[in-house]
């Protein structure tokens, strides 16, 4: 009987049925789609690098970025100058660091670092 019940499990691969592979089919799909999603998480992730770097040097800021606060901005204002950040009202910024002056440097959701003024910023 041993005999017998290993020879009748044995099954090539190729005589599986129709149904077994759709549903495979479909799960490779699922796994396709996941493999998409961190593609582009890694592309996100190069791209905030690069701008950290473009950050720093511009900035010449050798500290650890850290997030302080977080504030929403009130009004759209456009970028005067190369440092500054142009923002949109409405936009959630992190607040990285505190300057003499009247502004903070914030960084946005697209990973972009500038001066943003204190009067802008909405504080929660």
């Amino acid at each position: 009987r041993e005999k017998d019940d290993k020879h009748k499990t044995w099954m090539p691969k190729f005589l599986t049925a129709k149904e077994d592979k759709d549903q495979r089919k479909s799960s490779d799909d699922v796994e396709r789609n996941i493999f998409k999603v961190k593609k582009s998480n890694v592309e996100k992730s190069k791209k905030m690098e690069k701008e950290e770097k473009i950050f720093r040097k511009t900035f010449m800021y050798d500290k650890e970025i850290n997030v302080i606060n977080t504030a929403t901005a009130e009004c759209s204002v456009p970028s005067k100058r190369r440092v500054d950040l142009p923002v949109t009202a409405g936009e959630q910024l992190d607040v990285i660091d505190i300057t003499e002056g009247s502004a903070v440097i914030c960084r946005n959701s697209e990973g972009r670092y500038g001066y943003v003024l204190v009067e802008h910023l909405n504080f929660r």
